[in-house]
């Protein structure tokens, strides 16, 4: 047997970790997630990197934040197969590194994993649109009513047969290793509980009229940052009604109860294969959902339950389970700890850290930040975001000559609602300095100059 770790993440898309028993949420039924949990640790303030698909995963396969891999949109992608990236690194340490389902690579190149079947890989160069001029709230092509058509119930849908792929096929791949086998790092993307929201009707039954409305104050929508009021318009949540938004939670809600037992028909797997007992569990996401929080949907801002993930790493032969962490962190974080825990060469060129000691002793320093960015469509200019402790700054960048940049600050601790934010108290503009200070030195560069450098990117025809 190897003296390293096998290493199993499982990465939904789009799962707001609000909608986990673990994380308190007592309608939804997610018994092996909240098992996964007891058998583990549970991260309490991680962070995607980009609330999108295709930025998100290429920021965790390239351990950079969006702006420095240059991953803008869905429709980008890495430079090359050979870019550095975690697998290539795992490989050269020995490591098989492989993916079954979702990581949203463009055409064939998969830096450095494998494929566990043949077009493993389930995602394409699925951009819709651009950027918005500052005062166009028109909407977009890939508006409410399409997406609203799929608010239903069925056996049966891509994503549903993709998914039972997925947990087929990574179930067989753990029960055909041996103890004896080089180490592997397999990758599991489940594309759930990413819309369209369709599920089986056995999925949808428990939740219908148990799932509460979002709370939205008098008011707030007219406060909105003005890209996430284009948001707001490009996806025509402006004309849903409640009868749909109460549906679509419902859906949801019960999407995530699927998911949550094709999780536990793979995890059943691991638990009958000969890889077990040295088998690292991760569970988390690319980025979450907002299903009407703050009049929004989908994703591509900057809100809790967009930009917050679930984490949890589970492997009771190092770390006892039940525990909790407190400390903000982030997807490059992630899989900064898993080159380490390979034994892994970690680039100077990697952005993040390692986890590991913080794993390890809970009480031990950990430096509580975490960074995400957005540049993709349906907005008119970038934006930017860093937590550190309770705080929360969110920068959106300059709009045009005329139209300057707009802030958000928010204090979490006393605000966990994201409703008042406080970028306008002068009482706050130290910190707003500081912060700002503080995302450009991760960035490393600033904001407003990665904000330039994606708009010539995108210029070229990404």
């Amino acid at each position: 047997m190897s003296d390293r770790p096998n290493i199993l993440v499982i990465m939904s898309d789009e799962h707001d970790p609000a909608v986990m028993g673990c994380y308190g949420d007592s309608i939804v039924q997610t018994p092996h997630m909240d098992r996964l949990a007891e058998e583990g640790i549970v991260f309490d303030a991680a962070y995607t990197t980009s609330p999108l698909c295709a930025p998100a995963r290429a920021s965790f396969t390239a351990v950079q934040y969006v702006s420095r891999c240059g991953v803008w949109t869905n429709d980008c992608q890495l430079p090359s197969d050979d870019y550095p990236s975690l697998p290539h690194a795992l490989n050269a340490v020995g490591y098989e590194c492989w993916l079954g389902g979702k990581m949203h690579f463009a055409g064939t190149h998969r830096y450095g994993f494998r494929d566990v079947y043949p077009g493993a890989n389930q995602g394409d160069r699925s951009g819709k649109g651009g950027r918005r001029a500052f005062d166009d709230l028109s909407e977009s092509s890939f508006g409410w009513e399409g997406r609203v058509a799929a608010f239903k119930t069925s056996d049966t849908s891509p994503i549903l047969e993709k998914d039972r792929k997925v947990t087929a096929e990574c179930s067989a791949f753990l029960q055909n290793r041996s103890a004896d086998d080089k180490p592997f790092f397999l990758l599991a993307g489940y594309l759930a509980p990413h819309f369209p929201l369709t599920i089986p009707e056995a999925y949808y039954v428990p939740y219908k009229d148990k799932v509460s409305m979002p709370e939205i104050p008098e008011g707030f929508l007219e406060t909105l940052p003005t890209n996430y009021k284009h948001l707001r318009a490009g996806f025509g949540v402006t004309n849903a009604t409640p009868e749909q938004t109460k549906l679509g939670r419902e859906l949801y809600w019960g999407f995530v109860n699927w998911l949550d037992d094709e999780i536990g028909k793979l995890l059943s797997a691991l638990n009958d294969s000969e890889v077990a007992d040295n088998t690292i569990v991760i569970y988390c996401t690319d980025h979450g959902e907002n299903k009407g929080d703050h009049g929004l949907w989908w994703k591509n801002n900057m809100y809790e339950h967009a930009s917050r993930t679930p984490l949890i790493v589970s492997f009771p032969k190092r770390w006892a389970g039940g525990q909790r962490r407190t400390g903000v962190c982030s997807l490059v974080d992630l899989a900064q700890t898993i080159a380490e825990i390979s034994g892994a060469e970690r680039s100077d060129d990697w952005d993040g850290e390692s986890l590991l000691n913080y794993l390890d002793d809970g009480n031990s320093d950990w430096r509580d930040i975490a960074v995400s960015e957005y540049y993709a469509h349906n907005i008119a200019s970038g934006i930017a975001m860093i937590r550190q402790g309770p705080w929360k700054y969110v920068y959106h960048t300059r709009f045009d000559e005329v139209h300057g940049p707009e802030r958000e600050l928010y204090n979490l601790e006393e605000d966990a609602g994201e409703f008042n934010n406080l970028a306008d108290d002068p009482a706050q503009a130290d910190r707003i300095a500081q912060l700002h200070d503080l995302l450009t030195r991760e960035l490393r560069r600033d904001p407003e100059e990665a904000e330039a450098q994606s708009r010539a990117d995108l210029a070229k025809g990404y």
